[in-house]
């Protein structure tokens, strides 16, 4: 378990296509006004703190109720509304929560969560998910 540990601290919390999409591994912040630069700072090589971005990236999800709220996940854990991710001003991919038919389009399509894990918390699931998008300069 230490070594997928490990290998998990390694991997990227969001990257940017094109300066046009900015792919995250969970959702959006538990404040406004947070930047690629922002993000780009997180220390990486550890175990996520309770609270905080890197918190926020690995485990917020969206609501369909605007504004942002508790949620019912976890201490430090939010829920965010379409005005957050419209404030965010990018299209969003998701790709932390389990979704029955492998994808799910939030937020007037602004926001998109895709799942890709065959076997998530002893959970088998059929679907390996992923988007493509023909992004000309």
């Amino acid at each position: 378990m230490d070594m997928f540990s490990d290998t998990f601290c390694c991997l990227p919390l969001a990257h940017a296509l094109n300066r046009k999409i900015i792919v995250l591994h969970g959702g959006l912040f538990s404040r406004d006004g947070v930047t690629l630069s922002d993000i780009k700072s997180i220390q990486r090589f550890c175990q996520p703190p309770k609270r905080g971005l890197m918190r926020d990236l690995l485990w917020s999800d969206p609501q369909d109720s605007p504004g942002r709220s508790e949620s019912t996940r976890g201490e430090g854990i939010i829920f965010f509304g379409e005005d957050v991710t419209v404030i965010f001003e990018r299209q969003q991919s998701r790709s932390h929560e389990l979704k029955d038919k492998g994808y799910e389009i939030n937020h007037n399509s602004k926001l998109i969560t895709v799942f890709s894990a065959p076997n998530y918390c002893d959970r088998r699931h059929p679907y390996r998910m992923w988007i493509q998008w023909p992004i000309a300069d």
